[in-house]
């Protein structure tokens, strides 16, 4: 029934599979990968015909985890999988941004690639399984994609490169870099790293391309295989040519001139204005295509601008803005914007700017995530916020997308390696950037200002972090890289290599190939000119603020951590949380009790707290013999009084230890509800405890001790 084709080869001590022609056998390409006992289904499809007007290629990669890949359950009230988690986002742009340069210029046909994890055997990441599994099954399906791809994920651990390092392993790790490429070259890096060098950034690149070679010679002999034929592609209509002539002969000249404005929303405008003048004059002319028009025109408009843009660049060394290629924009920053805030930053970068806030919280302010290795909870959240007027447009408000997701990512990365430990600095972060202005690399403006607004926030990280976006222009043997890239540079050029760092070393790192792969050449010159730029950066960053201040704002909450006895977390708590609950309604602090016997008091005025961590110590103390305690008579017997004097610990004070003289009745000395001093003067072998009042003074609560009578001294009571 099933005609199958299976490579397995044997990669990073583990078995990798390649199969196809057994399952979803109606999709153009369709490849089953297993690693380990991870399993990725991987599927494309492209429509027969392209719709007619497109002028992008309209590629869509998703990425999907299913609860029984782990043998789980969903959550929620439907208990089924929903939206996409912020994992799943950044898997699919993980697996989009190496595919999308390798599709054939010109090829607008709608594309869905789909990689959905069947098995999770909680070792393997399906990231790298999803990223081959994708590859794989373009490359056999006869759409025209200039793979296959390899990926994998590089650590560096023990001053060694690590290949596809396991789940577990990744704790003692320095580095989680996943790089994808061809044969030729690098086309996409992402990574965290502890501030490591940038010799050792770019080995572990180079390491990885390495490493993924035997994986491209798999696909390749399972395309060789079983690959479908290629699919005919639509010649170009006649009339094309005349266009694209027609367009650089009206507009080359007034864009020249539109380009040397410097100012970018005036730039624009006069673009704008050549733009809809060119069309205008195209549509008029009787000579050309009326239906070819509308579709060629802008595009050979577009095609236009980036070759006036990258040959300038490349003959005078001049960029739009009249820089050379390493200079780097304009900087002001400014800290301590908004009064109520735990942190605020203003970073400004040429035209663009970003608004960043850090607020402190709790450990009940942690982000609780539901993922297929199991549950977690994340202590720091970094939010990137995109509003429409950062680039002088309207646009619709809503759910963050994955542009966001992805972008917030990369700057938690950058900054995620810096922060204290949990025991240093025992609270929940959370940093929001409004990218207010944007021209360029609004993710590295993230990064610097997320830096200033937590050391303004006072969070003690041992040093800044600040980011920069590199370029490239390459048109044969010629090549230029570029510091701080604008807009029209990121659009128009080549590549997209983002560094973050300290001035130790690099935090994060991220590249983008909008060519078939840059060379190992390129990428050293790109990562020496972005330390040049990213030390010059922090400098301007230490004008505002060069050191965390000392202490945590006065609105932010202060968190008291104390330690306890394990056995005696239940006392805390109380039955149901009644205890808990009770500390917290009265003092109007929060507290979070860890299972290690961990208590942290949190709350913005000191008192509150010191008063719940009084009531805390009170309830675990344990009772001292000798130590003179302030109680509660909370019940009178004939033969003495029960005083709670510690947490919920009640103890007698016999009839005999109310008072210097003798005693009558119990109720001659003390009632049901006095306030009164104690002195602990035994624990007996059923743990009863034994108090004495009349060797306290009660005014004072002085030991007297030495200064009354002993029993025997008193002799016998008489009858």
């Amino acid at each position: 029934m099933f005609k199958e084709f299976r490579k397995e080869i044997e990669w990073g001590g583990r078995k990798l599979v390649l199969e196809t022609g057994k399952i979803a056998r109606q999709a153009d390409g369709a490849v089953l990968v297993t690693y380990g006992e991870t399993k990725v289904l991987c599927t494309a499809v492209a429509e027969k015909t392209q719709r007619p007007g497109i002028d992008f290629f309209p590629l869509t990669v998703n990425y999907q985890e299913k609860a029984f890949a782990a043998g789980k359950i969903p959550g929620g009230f439907f208990k089924r999988e929903g939206r996409p988690s912020e994992n799943e986002v950044l898997v699919s742009r993980l697996i989009d941004r190496p595919i999308r340069p390798l599709f054939v210029d010109g090829y607008r046909n709608e594309t869905q690639v789909i990689a959905t994890v069947l098995s999770h055997d909680l070792e393997n990441d399906p990231d790298i399984v999803a990223m081959i599994g994708a590859s794989a099954a373009l490359t056999i399906s006869g759409l025209p994609f200039l793979g296959p791809i390899g990926a994998v994920r590089v650590g560096y651990i023990n001053g060694q490169y690590v290949l596809n390092p396991q789940i577990d392993e990744m704790s003692t790790s320095q580095l989680d870099l996943v790089v994808a490429g061809t044969t030729e070259g690098v086309l996409m890096v992402e990574s965290e790293a502890s501030e490591l060098s940038e010799d050792i950034m770019l080995g572990a690149v180079m390491f990885g391309h390495r490493s993924f070679q035997p994986v491209i010679q798999a696909i390749v002999e399972l395309a060789e295989a079983c690959a479908k034929e290629p699919i005919a592609l639509a010649e170009p209509p006649k009339g094309v040519d005349a266009i694209v002539a027609r367009v650089r002969a009206l507009a080359e000249s007034p864009l020249r001139e539109a380009y040397r404005e410097v100012v970018k929303q005036t730039r624009y405008g006069k673009i704008d204005a050549v733009r809809s003048d060119v069309m205008a004059k195209l549509a008029a002319e009787a000579s050309l295509d009326a239906t070819l028009v509308p579709t060629v025109g802008p595009e050979a408009f577009k095609n236009l601008e980036s070759d006036i843009v990258r040959t300038d660049i490349l003959k005078t060394g001049k960029r739009i803005d009249g820089r050379d290629t390493k200079t780097v924009r304009p900087i002001a920053a400014e800290i301590g914007l908004l009064p109520r805030a735990h942190g605020s930053a203003l970073f400004t970068r040429g035209e663009t700017q970003a608004l960043a806030v850090a607020t402190l919280g709790t450990g009940q302010d942690e982000q609780i995530i539901d993922a297929l290795e199991g549950e977690y909870r994340e202590r720091f959240m970094l939010h990137y916020n995109f509003p429409p007027f950062s680039v002088g447009e309207t646009g619709r408000l809503g759910s963050p997308g994955r542009r966001e997701v992805g972008h917030g990512k990369l700057a938690w990365r950058a900054i995620h390696p810096v922060l204290p430990k949990p025991e240093a600095f025992p609270y929940t972060i959370r940093v929001v950037s409004e990218v207010t202005e944007s021209n360029g690399s609004s993710s590295m403006a993230t990064v610097c200002g997320s830096s200033l607004a937590l050391m303004d926030a006072g969070v003690p990280m041992p040093r800044p972090v600040a980011g920069i976006a590199m370029g490239l222009i390459k048109e044969g043997g010629d090549f230029a890289v570029l510091s701080d890239i604008l807009g029209d540079e990121d659009h128009l050029g080549d590549m997209d290599f983002k560094v973050a760092g300290t001035e130790t070393g690099i935090t994060s790192l991220q590249m983008d190939i909008k060519i078939t792969s840059i060379t190992e050449e390129i990428m050293k010159i790109a990562l020496a000119q972005a330390r040049d730029g990213r030390l010059h950066i922090l400098k301007e960053m230490g004008n505002a603020i060069s050191a965390p201040r000392e202490g945590v704002s006065k609105n932010a909450p202060r968190i008291t951590v104390i330690h306890i006895n394990k056995d005696k977390i239940r006392d805390i708590i109380g039955p149901g949380g009644k205890v808990i609950r009770e500390i917290c309604e009265v003092t109007g602090a929060k507290i979070d009790v860890e299972d290690d016997g961990t208590v942290k008091v949190a709350a913005v005025d000191e008192k509150a707290s010191q008063a719940a961590v009084d009531w805390i110590r009170n309830i675990v103390a344990e009772p001292e013999v000798g130590a003179i305690y302030t109680g509660k008579v909370v019940k009178t017997m004939d033969f003495g009084a029960f005083v709670n004097f510690l947490g919920a610990r009640d103890g007698l004070v016999h009839i005999s230890e109310l008072a210097a003289g003798r005693v009558g009745k119990t109720t001659d000395v003390v009632n049901v509800g006095d306030m009164v001093k104690v002195k602990l003067i035994g624990i007996d072998d059923r743990g009863k405890v034994k108090l004495s009042m009349r060797v306290v003074e009660q005014q004072t609560g002085e030991d007297i001790s030495d200064k009354v009578p002993s029993k025997s001294a008193r002799g016998a009571p008489s009858n």
